[in-house]
């Protein structure tokens, strides 16, 4: 049977406002109305849960680490711990990406997580050390869905984000451009909406922002330059915060915010009537970023058919989906870091400033191949045949050697929902749930007459890994 009216609508709901669901929990949500969902979301994602895997380790840092090893070694032994630095701290950053992946992947505060993933494009930033990257991502999944002032403040005094945008050496002497024009950009006007002697003199305003050892923000006062600045035509003798303030009276921040919010979990192709309306809501709410989110997945133009298997799937978002359609568990955790590296999207390691670009950049004849092996590689125990760019990272070539993913599937519970649907109707039905967008009937007849087992469990099994491998499973 075709997906009815009601069931589009959940999983329209489940794939934008987090990562899918499995059938049984789609048929759980059948007796609730929209604005029940869309609470539950929102209560389900009440609290944040923060990472933890990175040691406590406050003065663990590499000048400290450096310092320390040429007292004690000779030039060869130092460099030979270096390497081994450099690969413990890639190690940690690969087990916050493990770890939040699989946070993805279960069930509860799945808003959070997709809000999370938002942001950390939003505030795109890296960092080679561990410390600074988890507690960026802790600061980002804290104020995910509170209020933006709070979010963009506390970004910009992360530890991570001053030393990716070089503020550290931000000095009243020798004025340092790039957060003041990123902050501008990027994370609220967007360009055209500042003039170059907004950002000199905003430049100015935030000398003296850096961080200590331990990733804690710090006002330098010797170094910030405390004469007078003017900035979009007010004179005074401002500081960043008041920077912060005068970006977030201006109602282009929240249209800014509220476009790439529509993009994200809307439809690339922007309707302007829709924005405006999410601009004007967000602004009147003093930046409430959960009331924001609330107001989109309760208007009816968000279930317009036109934005239902709009959105192409991202590498993170593909992955996760496999976790909470499936109830499944990547056990081995490596190839899991190994895909993001293929397909174009490692979590913590943005391509620029400006973030992955989204969108139709996700797939090409190459990543859409791969992204098509996948389902037979985690259920069928083919082999990978995947090639990435060579990073140097030593557990690339044991996974190239794999033959198979390691994987926690039971797939009795996933054929459970369907128990009472006929045999004739069972293919259709089962790609109703699988899939955004509907595939012809001579495709669904091939696909089934594949199927090589008689036993219904492996049947299903059968159906869903081909459904999976479809192009139309990369749409969301």
């Amino acid at each position: 049977m075709e997906a009815t009216p009601n069931q589009r609508m959940i999983q329209h709901l489940f794939w934008r406002a987090g990562f899918g669901a499995s059938p049984a929990e789609i048929q759980t949500a059948f007796s609730k109305i929209r604005t029940q969902l869309v609470k539950d979301l929102l209560h389900d994602s009440k609290e944040a849960e923060a990472l933890e895997v990175v040691k406590n380790e406050s003065n663990y840092t590499l000048k400290n680490a450096k310092r320390a090893l040429k007292n004690t070694n000779s030039r060869e032994e130092m460099r030979e711990q270096f390497k081994e630095m450099a690969k413990e701290r890639i190690q940690t950053i690969g087990s916050l990406n493990d770890v939040w992946v699989a946070r993805m992947g279960q069930e509860k505060g799945v808003l959070r997580e997709k809000m999370t993933l938002f942001w950390h494009n939003h505030f795109a930033c890296r960092s080679r050390l561990a410390n600074f990257v988890e507690q960026q991502n802790n600061t980002l999944r804290a104020y995910a869905l509170g209020n933006f002032r709070d979010l963009l403040m506390a970004v910009s005094k992360d530890a991570a984000m001053l030393q990716f945008l070089n503020n550290q050496q931000n000095r009243k002497k020798s004025p340092n451009e790039n957060f003041a024009r990123e902050v501008m950009e990027l994370f609220t006007l967007g360009r055209g909406n500042y003039t170059e002697t907004d950002i000199k003199e905003a430049a100015r305003a935030f000398t003296g922002w850096g961080f200590n050892l331990q990733g804690e923000f710090v006002f330098r006062e010797i170094f910030h330059d405390d004469s007078p600045k003017t900035i979009f035509g007010k004179t005074g003798n401002f500081r960043g915060e008041d920077v912060i303030e005068m970006l977030l009276a201006n109602p282009q921040t929240a249209q800014h915010i509220a476009t790439k919010v529509y993009r994200f979990f809307v439809n690339e192709r922007v309707n302007n009537d829709h924005v405006a309306l999410m601009a004007k809501r967000f602004y009147r709410s003093n930046y409430d970023i959960a009331d924001l989110m609330a107001f989109v997945f309760n208007a009816d133009w968000f279930y317009n058919p036109a934005n239902v298997g709009a959105q192409i799937k991202s590498p993170v978002e593909l992955l996760a989906g496999y976790q909470r359609t499936l109830h499944m568990d990547f056990m081995d955790k490596a190839p899991v870091l190994y895909l993001q590296k293929a397909l174009g999207q490692v979590l913590f390691n943005p391509p620029n400033v400006a973030g992955w670009p989204g969108g139709k950049t996700w797939i090409d004849s190459s990543s859409l191949l791969t992204r098509m092996q996948i389902p037979k590689l985690l259920f069928r125990n083919e082999t990978l045949r995947l090639d990435v760019k060579d990073s140097g990272d030593a557990n690339e070539e044991v996974i190239k050697r794999k033959k198979m993913f390691e994987v926690s599937m039971n797939w009795e519970a996933f054929a459970k929902p369907f128990e009472k649907v006929a045999e004739k109707d069972l293919p259709k039905t089962l790609a109703s749930y699988l899939l955004q967008v509907p595939i012809n009937d001579i495709l669904l007849t091939k696909l089934e007459q594949q199927v090589t087992d008689k036993e219904r469990v492996d049947k299903i099994k059968q159906l869903a890994v081909s459904f999976m491998s479809l192009p139309e499973y990369q749409v969301c």
